[in-house]
């Protein structure tokens, strides 16, 4: 049975209950909550936030009891105190049966409330769940999200919830932390003598997040800039006391950070091959010492830092060494943690993984899959029947944010959320279900990204239920109000749209790690006079938006407002006015002197975001890359890319024929679709002079999904073209400019008939077809 259904049946016989009352809470009015002392300490924990939201919004905590109180609070199997009320008052707790990290709800028939959870996990849920219910954002502390004021709170008599996770394992990776979230830490949040120190009272916070977001995995940070995570004192104790399961990234086997921890205590080469018994030690350590933790272990074997395992050249050899590696790991796993099946662990076929994978490595049917986008938000491989039926499952592990090739986006967060969305989904329907992480580079200012991801991980159905636009709606209309939300929604739905077309790091037609010096140059983007300028226009109306609603927001909601929208809207705008500007004073078309003041405005809204609270936590110009720096006065006497005339144009939904799959606000105008394996979509044009006409197809870059290619045959007039593939492979050049663009290319040449009406047919030969604008030209 669906957790839906089973809440309808709940509050149906909730509501049934004669003499029911509503659960109220009164300012002033005494209030105790019953939990037994002996609750595990994220239950404490978890109630310790609760009070302090009740302090917040009704100025008032409450007392903890062991008995008698308003408020029953219990883990199922754990508590005889909720054995006992659910006895009394005649409550079936089976429906919590099967469900790891579930919780129940429920208004009692004399008005008070029962808070029941399947596992420590699923209790503290519960207990944060009413904070939710009382108003209280999961970004509270870490966006300032100060919530509204109350004199009372009611829950209707007859409520009733039941809700557990559709993804049992959910969590962020801190990546990338050396201009964000590690020198804010210890310059600022946790002074420390000890530079790079990221310590207990940092990661608390976190921890507490991941909570009211219901996540429960963290992987930790990891640069060579940072502490290792174990080195520093109460780390460890207090992920056990959030009950936070932690992982490792890819590069990281057996809980140790490689990178950090090997050049402190490792002895000799971290080279399995030639230092076998000292690279066994060094992972012995840290299992024996986790023994009783809650953990997740990846295994397998890379180099120190995202690269290549040492000895091994050939893919066989590779093979060969990582078959004794997975066997060497799981004899430790089963020394200090008993049964090996038992013993979460995941296996990254990452970069020359997956080459050894797909020549037939052998992983343990209980060790999960976890698969990877491309750095840029694209899934690269979807599970096939065979994976998807595996016991241990698979996992996904996702960007939001990156540093590497083809350029970095480490500054602002701007990954869309309809894409972000589509991936996900098709990942999910596809089996990929065990365990999702997300890498979030410093967490901020990534906080809407992070909830939509957290959310779908919890309950996935109810995000296609209600659609992605009304959840960012719902999370607006939570931080500022119903009223501003309103105004808010088309803001960030342009604002992602717009850095869709190009992110603000892209904007200097750079690269990162390209040996060819040209693209260490800030130089021209492949736009139009026109582009630009309409461009700019677009960015100026937020802009005016934006500070239109910075005035009008209260006081309370001032940093809030700045951190999740003004900042992250005026940044982006004055990043394309910075590039675009230079782009046209370059070709004598406008005054040098707007690109200089929008670098000047950058660093002046950045200074703004810096508060003594945030001091140090939002870096402009991570690298310190050419396109985040003035640009440099040049001039050339070469002409702007002229604009192509068209005939027409249409985005995939504005198809005449067929049944395109719509997708959320995906694309270049939100219009993107997908067509299903084996069908068309079909467009219809009139009057067309032109001899012969060029088709421009433009999809987004997605890779194939099931695993061999993406390919389309395009009809005009009943003319069928070649077949044509769009599937790039590895970091091809055509990879780069795709990823750049977020869009795909192909263009077919057809002779026109003397009719004067037309139809042009895009046929899916494989699933995953991601359509998102068709352009016609007359064939020159």
């Amino acid at each position: 049975m669906g957790k839906l259904w089973l809440t309808v049946v709940c509050c149906w016989l909730a509501s049934c209950a004669l003499g029911a009352t509503d659960f109220v809470w009164k300012t002033g009015s005494t209030m105790n909550v019953a939990c037994a002392s002996g609750e595990e300490p994220v239950v404490q924990v978890a109630l310790d936030l609760l009070k302090r939201d009740c302090e917040a919004v009704l100025s008032q905590p409450f007392s903890v009891m062991e008995t008698e109180g308003d408020i029953y609070i219990g883990t199922q199997g754990k508590s005889t105190l909720l054995e006992k009320v659910a006895k009394r008052e005649g409550i079936d707790l089976s429906c919590l049966d099967g469900h790891p990290e579930a919780f129940f709800i429920k208004v009692l028939k004399n008005g008070k409330l029962l808070v029941a959870g399947s596992d420590k996990r699923g209790t503290a849920y519960g207990i944060l769940e009413l904070s939710r219910m009382l108003g209280v954002s999961p970004w509270e502390w870490w966006a300032d999200a100060t919530p509204e004021k109350k004199t009372e709170w009611r829950i209707e008599a007859g409520f009733c919830k039941l809700d557990y996770p559709t993804v049992p394992y959910r969590g962020i990776f801190i990546n990338d932390e050396d201009w964000g979230l590690m020198p804010w830490s210890y310059t600022n949040h946790e002074p420390s003598n000890i530079k790079g120190q990221i310590g207990p009272k940092t990661h608390a916070r976190i921890f507490e997040l991941l909570l009211r977001l219901r996540a429960n995995t963290f992987w930790p940070a990891m640069h060579e800039c940072s502490v290792p995570f174990f080195f520093t004192e109460g780390n460890k104790e207090i992920a056990d006391r959030y009950a936070i399961y932690l992982g490792t990234s890819h590069c990281e086997p057996m809980m140790r950070n490689t990178n950090g921890e090997w050049r402190r205590v490792g002895k000799g080469d971290y080279n399995y091959l030639t230092n076998r018994e000292n690279v066994l030690a060094f992972w012995e350590e840290r299992v024996k010492l986790l023994r009783q933790s809650d953990d997740i272990y990846t295994l397998g074997m890379r180099g120190i830092h995202d690269s290549g395992m040492l000895g091994a050249k050939t893919v066989d050899e590779q093979k060969r060494a990582l078959t004794d590696i997975l066997k060497d790991q799981r004899a430790l796993l089963a020394k200090y943690k008993g049964d090996v099946t038992r013993v979460p662990q995941v296996l990254i076929p990452y970069k020359e993984v997956l080459d050894v994978y797909n020549a037939g490595l052998e992983v343990p049917e209980d060790v999960t899959l976890m698969w990877c986008d491309d750095n840029y938000g694209y899934i690269t491989h979807f599970p096939t029947a065979e994976e998807a039926a595996r016991p241990g499952g698979n996992g996904i592990y996702y960007h939001i944010s990156y540093w590497g090739r083809p350029h970095d986006y480490l500054w602002l967060s701007t990954l869309s959320p309809y894409l972000i969305y589509q991936q996900m989904k098709t990942a999910y329907d596809h089996g990929i279900r065990k365990m999702w992480i997300l890498n979030v580079g410093d967490i901020k200012p990534a906080e809407y990204q992070i909830e939509l991801f957290m959310d779908m991980a919890w309950n996935i159905n109810q995000i296609e239920q209600e659609g992605v636009t009304r959840h960012l709606q719902n999370f607006l209309a939570r931080e500022f109000g119903t009223q501003a939300s309103a105004y808010l929604l088309p803001m960030m739905q342009e604002h992602y749209r717009l850095t869709h077309i190009r992110k603000p790091e892209f904007m200097g037609g750079t690269r990162t790690e390209e040996k060819d010096p040209q693209y260490k140059i800030v130089s021209d983007l492949p736009w139009s006079e026109s582009f630009i300028h309409t461009r700019l226009a677009a960015y100026q109306e937020l802009e005016d938006k934006v500070a239109i609603w910075g005035r009008l927001m209260s006081e309370t909601k001032q940093a809030t407002y700045y951190q999740l929208v003004q900042y992250p809207i005026q940044g982006a705008s004055q990043m394309n006015k910075k590039c675009l500007y230079a782009q046209l004073a370059r070709h004598g078309k406008t005054d040098w002197k707007q690109s200089t003041a929008a670098f000047d405005s950058i660093v002046s809204l950045t200074r703004h975001y810096n508060t003594p609270k945030w001091k140090g936590i939002m870096d402009y110009k991570p690298r310190n890359l050419a396109v985040f720096l003035p640009i440099p006065e040049t001039h050339t006497a070469e002409s702007l890319k002229p604009d192509r005339p068209y005939l027409y144009k249409w985005n995939a939904l504005e198809a005449a024929e067929g049944n395109p799959v719509m997708w959320e606000h995906l694309g270049y105008e939100g219009k993107a679709a997908g067509i299903r394996q084996g069908e068309a979509v079909s467009f219809s044009f009139e009057n067309c002079r032109a001899d012969s006409v060029e088709v421009e197809l433009r999809f987004l870059p997605t890779h194939p999904i099931n695993g061999k290619d993406l390919r389309i045959r395009v009809e005009v007039d009943g003319q069928p073209s070649d077949i044509i593939s769009y599937r790039t492979y590895g970091r091809s050049e055509e990879w780069k400019q795709n990823i750049l663009s977020n869009q795909a290319v192909r263009r077919i040449t057809f002779p026109l008939g003397k009719s004067t009406s037309h139809r042009l047919t895009v046929h899916a030969i494989d699933e995953g077809i991601l359509l998102d604008q068709v352009y016609l030209y007359a064939k020159q």
